[in-house]
């Protein structure tokens, strides 16, 4: 009898654990089904038809379609991407109201800038890296430097004599050019301008000796012949420009690496299960066709980042870019 009743209790709780998780799944489902209720909007500090703002709309269209609800993309370009935090800082917190940031307003700005808006950890939750994209070292087509090498033993010889240039100061070409500079122990003139085109102009035509490109901003410029990729600024090449070696590959600049990326962030307050189900819903976004072919024509890498990942990186970059700066002296305002 004893052995009999033990029998029928086993028996029992076996039965309960479909039960507890048949019980459970529409749980679940109501918490996944309850986001979003309404159109969703993603402020963006890139003015329309940037590369990252190309991006966000790219996904956003994804999104909105798996979710049955429109995503609405809200540019507000300019002031070092704080505009943008003005109008996000105010709305809602249950995941319904995200921003677009980018690696220099969460990694370097904490660095150049004395005062900020915003505290990245106090302020934001880090949902999904929507892109990367490393960088090149350009020269132009007819410049007496072939290798990145020339450039450092140049500017070892005749410190400020070598110039480069960015499209801003403090963008990821001025910090990333500080960046070689600090690894290597040498200075050299930096040339701010006002956009991109008129930067690889000055490269082209050989008003500065060199500057940081990536696929995106110069590939058209390169696949043209009128400038050159000596380097990639990176841990392995790029499998588009396979003939340039990545940094990693030469044994005196292994270690400087320089990319940037743009994310996908919400407020602080969000719940983690809209912030879990957002990320899952990119990333099968990301994992369509005709997704991964548009990437590969902007010249982006497709970042493959769980949200626990992304902030991972974002700790590690912010505290690497810490000592750059601060050895240059950089501050923005």
């Amino acid at each position: 009898m004893t052995n009999r009743r033990a029998f029928l209790k086993t028996c029992a709780y076996a039965g309960a654990g479909p039960l507890v998780a048949a019980m459970a799944v529409p749980a679940v489902a109501a918490v996944q089904a309850a986001f979003p209720t309404r159109p969703v909007r993603v402020t963006t500090p890139f003015p329309a038809g940037a590369g990252p703002d190309a991006v966000l709309r790219l996904i956003g269209e994804q999104l909105g379609r798996r979710w049955g609800q429109p995503v609405i993309i809200d540019n507000k370009p300019g002031g070092s991407g704080f505009i943008a935090y003005g109008a996000f800082r105010q709305t809602a917190t249950d995941g319904h109201e995200l921003i677009q940031l980018d690696s220099n307003h969460v990694t370097t700005h904490p660095h150049t800038f004395s005062k900020l808006p915003y505290n990245v950890e106090r302020d934001f939750t880090a949902i999904a890296m929507l892109l990367r994209t490393p960088f090149f070292v350009a020269v132009a087509a007819d410049s007496p430097f072939k290798s990145l090498d020339d450039i450092v033993n140049a500017a070892r010889v005749k410190p400020d004599a070598v110039t480069y240039g960015s499209w801003s100061n403090g963008s990821p070409g001025h910090i990333g050019a500080l960046r070689l500079q600090s690894l290597k122990g040498i200075q050299m003139l930096h040339v701010a301008y006002r956009d991109f085109g008129a930067l690889y102009a000055a490269v082209a035509n050989q008003e500065v000796d060199w500057a940081l490109a990536s696929a995106a901003s110069a590939g058209a410029l390169e696949r043209s012949g009128r400038i050159r990729f000596l380097a990639l600024a990176a841990g392995q090449r790029d499998p588009l420009y396979p003939n340039v070696p990545a940094t990693a590959e030469l044994p005196a600049l292994r270690g400087f690496e320089v990319s940037a990326w743009a994310g996908l962030f919400g407020p602080k307050a969000m719940p983690p299960a809209v912030r879990s189900q957002i990320a899952a819903d990119v990333s099968a976004a990301m994992a369509q066709p005709d997704v991964v072919e548009r990437y590969r024509t902007l010249g982006y890498e497709m970042p493959k980042l769980t949200p626990a990942g992304f902030d991972e990186v974002i700790r590690r970059e912010t505290l690497a870019w810490a000592d750059v700066i601060k050895a240059a002296n950089l501050k923005l305002d």
